[in-house]
């Protein structure tokens, strides 16, 4: 029966804490719809592209959300096809909603995302040769795979684990990662193998209520610093087996990306003094008009001597119009009308 091999440390509970605080805000903070769903056509966009990026896609993050968005661009056909397959793996994770992570459901995962691109007698199967994983630079062997006969029955076996533990039991971060792992461990298709553990690991945190309202993107922390990314996989093997070091370098990842996330929703969510001062009302704001909030929540007040600070590459009469815009829909009031006007919050 499948153990994974890991021990909690400090790191991993400080990082979980983190996920588990970050978490707790972006679930609970009053966000507009707009803003919702601009959130989460962003973590697509972001994970379509550092999620085929990292394997060697060419295709940079506007040319992605272009294709996303069904405009033609120029690029090689195999590079277009990676970023449409992938958002179609991520739409499959986020409607499924069976009780189990079935060895059906990781074999259409694959189909999905190498459709097009691998051999119709490739996909969806596992493989039926031996395999080795090889650096791109050196041509060295980093990785051997287990043999193909094996595969159906690691599967098996991981699958069973997978399903039958608690959340109560291994917190869902640290199932995700170790699913993230072991995935690649296996290695059980030719090709596609990273952008199908990703989903995997995605897919085990949407099952456990760690969906997050759709709003992050974890392939970015990885195709950030890809070197540290399969230096982190590789460590486990090095370890013998041990998955500690991995697990703490994907929860960190989780920690920073959810961090992120928080420190955005927190400072778009209307805050009681504006909810009132709206009577309850809500109403989407630009980035700039946001940002001017919270100078002013965190200041008490806004003049236009400080304009320069605030937006360094935005004229006046533009910051201006912002703030006339604010005043009419009675979030902030002047005080004065020379050049020494204050802006503060209405009360």
């Amino acid at each position: 029966m499948y153990s994974p091999n890991f021990t909690i440390t400090n790191r991993l509970l400080k990082y979980t804490g983190i996920i588990e605080a970050a978490k707790e805000v972006i679930e609970n903070s009053p966000l507009v719809p707009a803003w919702e769903a601009k959130f989460r056509d962003e973590a697509i966009v972001r994970t379509v592209h550092h999620g085929t990026h990292i394997e060697g896609n060419e295709l940079n993050l506007t040319e992605a959300e272009k294709v996303l968005a069904g405009a033609k661009i120029v690029g090689r056909d195999r590079d277009i096809q990676e970023v449409l397959n992938f958002r179609n793996v991520l739409k499959f994770i986020s409607e499924y909603d069976k009780p189990e992570i079935t060895e059906e459901a990781v074999k259409h995962i694959h189909e999905l995302t190498v459709y097009r691109i691998l051999p119709d007698e490739t996909i969806g199967d596992y493989r039926r040769t031996q395999v080795v994983v090889k650096n791109a630079q050196t041509g060295e062997i980093t990785f051997r795979p287990p043999p193909a006969v094996e595969i159906p029955f690691l599967m098996a076996d991981f699958l069973r684990w997978l399903n039958a533990v608690s959340p109560d039991d291994v917190h869902p971060a640290l199932s995700a990662g170790i699913t993230h792992y072991e995935f690649v461990r296996i290695h059980p298709f030719l090709d596609g193998n990273g952008r199908v553990a990703r989903a995997l690991a995605t897919l085990v945190l949407f099952r456990h209520s760690y969906d997050v309202k759709r709003f992050f993107a974890l392939e970015e922390y990885y195709d950030r610093e890809p070197m540290k990314y399969y230096e982190a996989l590789q460590s486990v093997g090095k370890l013998e087996g041990v998955m500690t070091s991995w697990l703490e370098y994907f929860c960190e990842g989780l920690a920073i990306e959810l961090s992120r996330i928080k420190d955005k929703v927190k400072s778009i969510s209307t805050d009681l003094k504006i909810k009132r001062s709206l009577g309850g009302q809500q109403m989407t704001l630009s980035e700039r008009q946001i940002k001017i909030v919270e100078f002013v929540q965190e200041n008490g007040f806004l003049q236009n001597k400080t304009f320069f600070e605030l937006f360094p590459m935005i004229s006046e009469d533009t910051v201006l119009r912002d703030l006339n815009d604010l005043v009419k829909k009675g979030i902030v009031r002047k005080e004065g009308s020379t050049k020494g006007a204050r802006y503060v919050l209405r009360s």
